[in-house]
C-alpha cells in the first residue's frame, strides 16, 4: 500500500516538474493550479497510508480532498481548450461552492456534516479506515458528476461544432476525461483496497503534458513573435504613453544606438535624437494613425519602421516599434520609379505626337472640304478664332450669374470649331462651288451637310478614349444651325434642346457669315453686323450668350480688322 501510494506521488511531483520546465506564460492558469494541486492530493493519499491513528488518517484525508478542486479547474481548463467562454461570475461562484464543500472536509472529526464517524482498526500494520458519510458528502459526489458531464458536454460540442480547436488536443482531453471516470467508479463498484483516484490523478496529468507541449503551436502570435524574436531579423523597441523606455531587442539597438545608452524607464524625450527621430513620427502618428509607417536609413541600409499601439489585455498602455530591413525592396522600388518615370515621358511625348497627329488630320480634312467652297474661304480658321475669344470672355466672368464652363469642356470646344462643316465633303461640287445664291432645292441639299457632318466625325472619333470630346463634337457639327427659337436645322431643336457647344459654335458661325466677303456679297460693316447679331439673340441665339458676345466684339474687330 505504502509503495503503491509513495510511487504515485513521486511520479506525480516528477511531472509537475516537467510542467514547470516546459511551462510558457501564455499557459492556462488552470493548467498551472491542477498541476500544483496534485502533487498535494497525491501527498494527502501518502499521509494517509503512513499513518497509524485516526486523527492521522484524518489529517491525510483532509490533504487529499484538495484534489476536489482539482475536478474544477479541470473543467476550466476543457473549456478554455475548447474556446468556451464561462462568465467570470459563474467561474467565481463554482469556485465559491467548491470552498464551501471543502469547508464541510475540514470540520471532519468535528462535526458529522460530511462525514458521520471515521474509525479505523489496524490489520498486519496497516491502519483501515472505516467511513460513515454524511449529506454534505452525497452532494459533494453530485457536484462532481455535474463537473463530469460538462466537461465531457463542451468536449464533444468542440469536436463536432468549433474549427478553431485541435482535434487532436480534444481527442487526448476526452480520453483523459474517460480514464478519469473509469478509475473514479471502479474503485467505488469494486472496492478494491487501493483508490484510484490518485492513479486517475497521475494520468490526469501525462495527457495534460502532452497538450501543453502542443498548446505552444497553436498560439500563432505568441510563436509568430518568439520565432522572429530569435531570428533576429526583426527590431523592435517599446515605450509607454509618456515615452519612457521600456525594453528592445539587439537588433533596434543596431539600427538605433542610442537606445544602448538608456536604461529602463529613462525617458527618451532626454535623448535628443531619439525625440527628433521617433517621438517626432509617434505624434504624427498620434494625430492621423495612417502614418503608421517611416524609413530609417542606418550603414547603407533602408530599414522600414511600422508604430503599433502597445496593449495591455484591451488596454492601451504605449507604443511598440517594429523594423525590418527593407533595403533589397527600396531600391527595386526606387529602380522602378526611374524606369516608369522614364517609360511615362516617352508615352507622353508619344501620346502628344498622336494628339497631334489626330488633330492635324481633322485640321487638313477640314481645310479641303473649305478648299471646295468657294464661298467660305478662312471660314474655319477665322470660326476658331471667334469661338476662342468667346470661351475666353465666358471664362473671365466671376459673377454669381456667369456660364460656369468646365477648363475640359473650354478646351474641347476650342479644338471641335474646325470641325463643324466636315459634312460638307458629302455635299455635290456643283452646289457647294456655285459662285452665286442657292435655289430653294439647292440650299435643301446644302441643309444635309450638318447630319452628315455628325456622321463623319462619329466614324472619325469612334475609337477615342475621350468620350467627352467625341460627343462635343458630334454636337457642334450636328447642330450648329440649330436656332433658340426652334426654326433652325436639321433636327428645329428649340431654347436648351440645343446643346451648349452648339449655341457657342453657332454665334461664331453667323457673326463670321455677316463680317467676311463671300462670292455672293461683300463684307457687312461692324456696325451693321453688330446690329443683326443683337437682334438675333433670343431669336437665333441663346441669350444668355449676349453679354459675352458683347465682352467680346472689340476683340472680333480688332481681328477681324488684322485679318483684312
Amino acid at each position: 500500500m505504502k509503495v503503491y501510494y509513495s510511487l504515485l506521488f513521486v511520479i506525480s511531483l516528477i511531472l509537475t516538474g516537467i510542467y514547470a520546465v516546459i511551462w510558457r506564460k501564455r499557459f492556462s492558469i488552470f493548467l498551472t493550479l491542477i498541476f500544483s494541486f496534485i502533487p498535494i492530493a497525491n501527498m494527502g493519499y501518502f499521509l494517509v497510508s503512513l499513518s497509524s491513528t485516526v486523527p492521522e488518517a484524518i489529517l491525510g484525508i483532509k490533504v487529499t480532498y484538495l484534489g476536489s478542486y482539482l475536478h474544477i479547474f479541470l473543467m476550466y481548463a476543457i473549456f478554455n481548450l475548447c474556446n468556451l467562454d464561462i462568465k467570470k461570475g459563474i467561474r467565481i461562484l463554482l469556485l465559491a461552492i467548491s470552498t464551501v464543500f471543502y469547508l464541510c472536509v475540514l470540520s471532519i472529526g468535528y462535526c458529522g456534516l460530511f462525514y458521520k464517524e471515521v474509525t479505523g482498526e489496524l490489520i498486519n500494520g496497516y491502519l483501515v479506515i472505516h467511513k460513515s458519510y454524511g449529506i454534505v458528502h452525497t452532494l459533494y459526489y453530485i457536484q462532481l458528476c455535474i463537473y463530469m458531464l460538462f466537461t465531457i458536454g463542451a468536449t464533444f460540442y468542440a469536436i463536432k461544432k468549433k474549427n478553431d480547436v485541435s482535434r487532436h488536443n480534444l481527442h487526448y482531453m476526452l480520453a483523459c476525461e474517460i480514464i478519469t471516470i473509469s478509475l473514479f467508479f471502479a474503485g467505488k463498484i469494486f472496492h478494491l483496497k487501493v483508490d484510484l483516484m490518485p492513479l486517475s490523478y497521475i494520468s490526469c496529468q501525462a495527457v495534460l503534458l502532452i497538450i501543453s507541449r502542443r498548446i505552444v503551436l497553436y498560439d500563432v502570435t505568441e510563436t509568430v513573435i518568439e520565432t522572429i524574436a530569435f531570428n533576429g531579423k526583426t527590431g523592435f523597441v517599446s515605450f509607454d504613453d509618456g515615452f519612457n523606455y521600456l525594453g528592445s531587442n539587439q537588433f533596434a539597438k543596431r539600427i538605433y544606438p542610442e537606445l544602448s545608452e538608456l536604461r529602463i524607464d529613462d525617458s527618451i524625450l532626454k535623448n535628443t535624437e531619439l525625440k527628433n527621430e521617433i517621438v517626432s513620427k509617434i505624434r504624427d502618428y498620434i494625430i492621423n494613425p495612417k502614418k503608421n509607417s517611416f524609413f530609417k536609413n542606418y550603414n547603407d541600409q533602408i530599414y522600414q519602421v511600422d508604430i503599433n499601439r502597445l496593449y495591455d489585455g484591451r488596454i492601451n498602455r504605449g507604443y511598440i516599434l517594429y523594423m525590418q530591413d527593407d533595403t533589397k525592396d527600396q531600391k527595386y522600388i526606387s529602380l522602378l520609379n526611374g524606369f516608369n518615370d522614364k517609360l511615362r515621358d516617352e508615352v507622353t511625348q508619344k501620346t502628344e505626337h498622336i494628339v497631334e497627329m489626330h488633330n492635324n488630320l481633322i485640321l487638313s480634312m477640314a481645310t479641303m472640304v473649305e478648299s471646295r467652297d468657294n464661298s467660305t474661304g478662312g471660314h474655319i480658321k477665322r470660326t476658331s478664332e471667334v469661338v476662342n475669344i468667346l470661351i475666353s470672355e465666358i471664362q473671365k466672368d466671376k459673377s454669381d450669374q456667369r456660364l460656369k464652363l468646365s477648363p475640359e469642356f473650354c478646351h474641347n470646344i476650342i479644338k471641335a470649331a474646325p470641325m463643324h462643316d466636315l459634312g460638307k465633303i458629302a455635299v455635290d461640287d456643283a452646289i457647294l462651288r456655285k459662285p452665286g445664291r442657292f435655289t430653294d432645292e439647292e440650299f435643301n441639299k446644302m441643309k444635309t451637310h450638318a447630319a452628315e457632318g455628325a456622321r463623319i466625325v462619329h466614324e472619325i472619333l469612334k475609337g477615342t478614349d475621350d468620350f467627352a470630346f467625341h460627343l462635343l463634337a458630334e454636337n457642334v457639327a450636328h447642330y450648329h444651325h440649330e436656332r433658340w427659337d426652334g426654326s433652325g436645322y436639321p433636327e428645329g431643336l428649340k431654347g436648351e434642346e440645343i446643346p451648349l457647344e452648339a449655341r457657342i459654335m453657332a454665334v461664331a458661325d453667323v457673326y463670321d457669315a455677316l463680317v467676311s466677303k463671300r462670292v455672293y456679297k461683300e463684307a457687312m460693316s461692324f456696325e451693321k453686323a453688330d446690329s443683326i447679331m443683337m437682334e438675333s439673340f433670343g431669336k437665333h441665339f441663346d441669350k444668355q450668350l449676349e453679354k459675352y458676345y458683347v465682352a467680346a466684339r472689340p476683340k472680333l474687330e480688332e481681328y477681324y480688322s488684322r485679318a483684312e
